[in-house]
């Protein structure tokens, strides 16, 4: 939101009040109070009738820094959103006439020797960033006094912003108005599912600003040398969190709102729909899954999308009879087909449903100021809300939970949790319902995700999300929709996927061929490729089922191939999986996470690694032409064996791909585990029967393996020295064929023991 009339001028309407100096300051063990008022106290009657800004600073974890910016000191509100905060003792210097407050290498500094008011946060004794003289504001709309309060933080020459969640906008955000508010806006436009208040910038920090309602961001476009941020209210409260990289960053953001769960490892595989307004039934199903089967083309999941109820009915989780009579008995047999089966929930009962009543009887649903339920016709006829506040209603709305997954259910894809009321609505614990709107869906996940966990067990439980905020990366996997069958929608996806990715969350899906329109049998064997290089990989559409034979025999081709190439991959990818479970750095990751020191990788939105170790570039049209960039060491393509001798500062690269390649490069230095006969993801990975060691250089490396469940089994240590290669399998516990890939060449190896020297 903006306040100003260009650099110089307040916009018509609006009163701004600033900080003009530290006049007074109380240091306690993990907070300091810092007492800054709107005008320069010279003498006694400055102090009258003018008002002030209560500065609290905090630190809930080492190298973070908490700000909390109060005009009035109100009642708070809920929610409030569910962080780590460990109180961390603040360190305290005052000399050169400033206060100095540190938080291991990150400080604060303020002038305290009556200058200008302004905050410089410094890591190492660098400034990062600063709160200038003048940023900070307390603003009133005049017309009817409704109060704001504003933050600007500099941004550097050549600083770029990142992240704010799914957005579809351009991947870096400098230049752009973001208002952080739940939408159900499609892919391709401004709105957004998935709304984080957070950014990561390439110049070692990133900064979560902690206010569960809309917070408006003005990324260098109304200042073009800051960041504003600005809420309705009397308090913002934000945190600075240093890294200095940008995988540091994340992992001390996620230190503070929560690590991404570690989803079950056979999550990973083939999720097959049934679409969304497809006309489907049990038979209609199993036709799909045996088609799989016929054609060798493994499949991990079975997902019913909303029509497994009556239309008018949703939510009542009660199968439709009349497409499904014996809905225990398919899943059974889905099961004993070796898949896991999810449905589809969303949040809301229709007034159809056969809990509507229930629900409005008991104050199960958010109402209205005068107790009427909230009701709307979007989606279902008659809708009411669960309200999550209410402890009675979601016990309720996870029995049914529970007594679907009695009869077999694995998962469930949660749907909707960002058209939620603002106006009007009540809560049960008298929340704020402009804090709710966001915040809902941590509480709507939080509460499916809690039955798989009970029901399931640690490491078992998969949430198939659609919207998210702070720390919903805790209930994974999150998907990217509802995108168009064309080839400029799916790198929309891409694009909302990787600034997803730099917001805390772990791992993502997006729909193969696109969620509107018909897809091509262009497009689906290409959105094929990408999406079994993605962490997560769903075939769903809208109006189309997404079998392949729907499209042509290379389709089927195309699908089986990389299905085969993703749960090979897997002995890596489940370990890399761990990683972003236990660092918080997430699966899929912008060129720019992995390659902070290059400047080359700064801008790319079209191409990714998947795990540190695999370079992927998706082809975005139908010539089958794609150009890249390759930073600096030698890579191969894993599925042609192509060999890219880049130098240091890399290299940019157009090829020309059939429907069955494109390129994957193993980084140099890269040992992968495969099992190219592999039938699902959750397999035993220390028993895959290839190790492809890619450009090895002298030294040692390693590559940890991890069983199925995530648990960590050991290590391969490869070592080089004097062109010889030592090789250390002992973690496996079977003897794998070795392929050696050196420069263009490919030698293969079989091991005697676990300990030997390859010649």
């Amino acid at each position: 939101m903006k306040f100003t009339n260009g650099y110089w001028l307040t916009k018509e309407g609006f009163a701004v009040n600033n900080p003009k100096q530290v006049y007074d300051y109380k240091i306690n063990d993990d907070n300091v109070q810092i007492y800054a008022p709107y005008k320069k106290i010279n003498e006694r009657g400055d102090t009258l009738n003018i008002g002030m800004t209560t500065v609290s600073v905090t630190s809930p974890l080492k190298n973070v820094i908490g700000i909390k910016l109060t005009h009035f000191d109100q009642l708070p509100k809920d929610p409030s959103f569910d962080l780590n905060d460990q109180h961390v003792k603040l360190a305290t210097a005052t000399d050169d006439n400033t206060l100095r407050i540190q938080s291991g290498d990150l400080s604060a500094n303020f002038p305290i020797d009556g200058s200008d008011f302004e905050i410089n946060f410094e890591a190492n004794g660098q400034v990062i960033t600063k709160s200038e003289p003048n940023a900070e504001g307390e603003i009133t709309k005049t017309d009817d006094q409704t109060h704001y309060m504003r933050e600007q933080l500099s941004i550097g020459i050549d600083e770029l912003v990142y992240g704010l969640g799914e957005r579809f906008t351009s991947f870096v955000k400098n230049g752009q108005v973001v208002d952080i508010v739940q939408k159900d806006g499609g892919t391709g436009s401004e709105q957004a599912y998935k709304n984080i208040p957070f950014y990561i910038t390439n110049k070692g920090y990133g900064v979560f600003v902690n206010q569960p309602e809309t917070v408006s961001f003005e990324v260098a476009s109304e200042n073009t040398s800051r960041v504003q941020f600005s809420i309705e209210g009397e308090s913002l409260e934000y945190y600075v969190i240093y890294g200095p990289t940008p995988k540091e960053i994340l992992s001390n953001y996620t230190s503070l709102t929560g690590k991404p769960a570690l989803p079950p490892a056979w999550s990973f595989g083939l999720w097959l729909s049934t679409s969304f307004t497809t006309d489907y039934s049990e038979k209609t199903v199993m036709k799909f899954i045996d088609g799989m089967k016929e054609r060798n083309i493994p499949l991990d999941v079975f997902h019913f999308d909303c029509f497994w109820m009556k239309g008018f009915e949703w939510t009542s989780f009660e199968w439709d009879k009349d497409a499904f009579p014996d809905p225990e008995g398919l899943i059974s047999r889905i099961h004993d087909k070796g898949l896991k089966v999810c449905v589809w929930l969303n949040p809301y009962i229709s007034q159809k449903s056969r809990l509507f009543k229930v629900g409005k009887e008991k104050g199960y649903f958010i109402k209205h100021s005068d107790g009427n339920v909230w009701q709307w016709d979007l989606w279902q006829a008659g809708q009411g809300v669960v309200d999550f506040t209410n402890p009675e209603a979601t016990k309720w709305y996870k029995d049914y939970l529970r007594e679907l997954m009695d009869i077999g259910v694995d998962a469930f894809k949660t749907d909707f949790g960002e058209r939620i009321p603002v106006e009007d609505a009540v809560y049960y614990d008298g929340s704020d319902p402009k804090r709710m709107h966001n915040y809902y869906t941590y509480l709507y996940n939080k509460a499916v995700f809690d039955v798989l966990l009970e029901k399931k067990g640690e490491g078992q439980a998969a949430v198939f999300a659609r919207s998210a905020t702070v720390g919903s990366q805790k209930f994974p996997v999150h998907w990217g929709g509802d995108n168009l069958s064309r080839y400029v929608s799916m790198a929309d996806s891409l694009r909302g996927g990787l600034s997803f990715l730099l917001s805390g969350f772990g791992f993502w899906s997006h729909d193969i061929g696109g969620f509107e329109d018909n897809a091509s049998a262009d497009i689906y064997k290409r959105w094929t490729q990408f999406g079994l290089l993605s962490s997560h990989s769903r075939y769903h559409g809208n109006i189309e089922y997404r079998v392949p034979w729907n499209y042509d025999e290379e389709a089927v081709d195309v699908t089986r191939k990389f299905v085969k190439n993703k749960l090979a991959l897997m002995p890596y990818l489940y370990d890399e999986a761990v990683r972003t479970h236990e660092t918080g750095v997430p699966l899929m990751r912008p060129m720019f996470l992995e390659f902070g020191e290059d400047q080359n990788t700064y801008h790319l939105d079209t191409q990714y690694m998947l795990g540190a170790d695999l370079l992927v570039a998706p082809i975005f049209n139908d010539q089958g032409t794609v150009k890249y960039y390759i930073p600096g060491g030698k890579w191969t393509n894993i599925l042609t064996n192509q060999v890219y001798d880049v130098a240091k500062n890399g290299e940019w690269i157009t090829e020309k791909y059939d429907y069955l390649n494109l390129p994957l490069l193993a980084r140099q230095n890269s040992i992968l585990l495969m099992n190219p006969d592999a039938e699902h993801a959750d397999y035993d990975y220390a028993k895959a029967p290839e190790l492809h060691l890619y450009q090895m250089t002298e030294g040692t490396h390693t590559q940890r393996v991890v069983d199925h469940l995530g648990k960590v089994l050991g290590e391969i240590k490869v070592t080089v020295a004097d062109g010889k290669i030592t090789l250390d399998v002992s973690a496996l516990a079977a003897m794998p064929k070795v392929y050696v890939h050196q420069d263009d060449q490919v030698k293969e190896f079989t091991l005697e023991n676990a300990k030997s020297t390859l010649n």
